[in-house]
């Protein structure tokens, strides 16, 4: 088969590799319908991620039909399809039996393309098949259903839940890319007063606005002003951290009010530094995380119910063979506009 390799920092290669095989009676062997490539791919492909090999395949979010599955699999069948969760859950561990997936200890948590390959394939194997897969209901698009296997529960999840965000708060999300848009449309479930987006992108803020910002701040303007002038110098109440990189984060904890939130949503792969002389006084919270992915059922019921669109964030589609374009494409989102590429197997292979 084909598959997206990596091959070390600045290195990958769409190319030719053995198919995946059941190794455990627990997997189940998914063949790729639909794919996309996430932001902490490009964080791989920097470096910032060692715990990844060379020689990897990579990816951890996919759609895909149930093409065989160990003795010991029992919720899907060959024939289904299946939303593949960027998160790989054993079922049985401590964490796992608190719905805290992403700390898996028997042997799940963030794998796919990190430990064990992933999902820029034309196949790929899935272990805990019944726990790390969701059957697909009908009238839940393939498309539509790719962005609940990590963007819409991690900022969720990891922002919206974590900051603790409620009705009539002021929400400010640092970040207008994938995550960030799936901050605003997921807090917009907590009705807040205000939500507002920052980044240095004027394609990336014009998004914001269609999904629901109500105010937005790019390059060139001053984020601490502009949220003291609308909550008349208090500060935001949440503010979540949708970029990875130290001056984000810095700008988070000086935009929330005393007693705010902080949630940190952003793969950071350099240090940050804590300002605790600054911070200790204010009765800040600040919250990391990975994501668990056990609000993905909900968000599926959401979505069948007309009540979330996710494909709102999808600006560019792509042949499941063209991969390194939509690589060049996703990579560059300031030149192309890119928000979420997806790519699809064409009907014919």
């Amino acid at each position: 088969m084909k598959a997206l390799i990596y091959h070390g920092p600045g290195r990958r290669a769409w190319e030719e590799t053995p198919e995946p095989r059941l190794t455990e009676p627990t997997d189940a062997i998914v063949r790729v319908d639909a794919v996309t490539i996430c932001g902490t791919d490009l964080h791989i492909l920097k470096g910032d991620v060692p715990a990844v090999e060379p020689g990897r395949i990579l990816g951890h979010e996919a759609v895909g039909t149930v093409m065989a599955t160990g003795t010991a699999v029992t919720t899907v069948k060959p024939g289904d399809r299946v939303l593949v969760s960027c998160i790989t859950a054993c079922g049985r561990c401590r964490y796992c039996r608190a719905a805290t997936y992403g700390q898996c200890l028997g042997g799940g948590g963030w794998i796919l393309g990190h430990r064990i390959d992933g999902t820029q394939a034309e196949y790929v194997r899935v272990p805990f098949a019944d726990t790390s897969t969701h059957v697909l209901p009908e009238a839940v698009s393939s498309e539509a259903a790719l962005m609940l296997a990590d963007i819409l529960p991690t900022s969720y999840e990891v922002g919206v839940l974590n900051g603790r965000v409620r009705p009539g708060d002021t929400v400010v999300v640092v970040g207008a890319g994938p995550i960030g848009l799936a901050a605003i449309t997921t807090a917009r479930l907590f009705t807040p007063s205000h939500i507002v987006a920052v980044d240095l992108a004027a394609s990336r803020l014009e998004a914001a606005k269609r999904l629901g910002a109500d105010l937005v701040i790019g390059a060139g303007d001053d984020p601490a002003a502009a949220v003291a002038e609308l909550t008349r110098g208090l500060g935001a109440d949440v503010a979540i951290e949708a970029v990875g990189v130290p001056d984000t984060f810095d700008l988070c904890t000086r935009l929330v009010r005393p007693g705010g939130h902080v949630a940190n949503v952003g793969v950071h792969g350099a240090p940050v530094t804590l300002h605790l002389e600054d911070l200790w006084i204010r009765n800040l919270t600040i919250t990391t995380g990975l994501v668990d992915t056990r609000s993905t059922p909900a968000l599926l019921d959401m979505v069948a119910a007309g009540r979330l669109d996710p494909t709102a964030f999808i600006t560019h589609r792509f042949d499941l063979h063209d991969m390194e374009a939509a690589y060049r494409t996703f990579s560059d989102p300031v030149g192309t506009g890119a928000l979420k590429v997806v790519l699809s197997r064409n009907a014919d292979d």
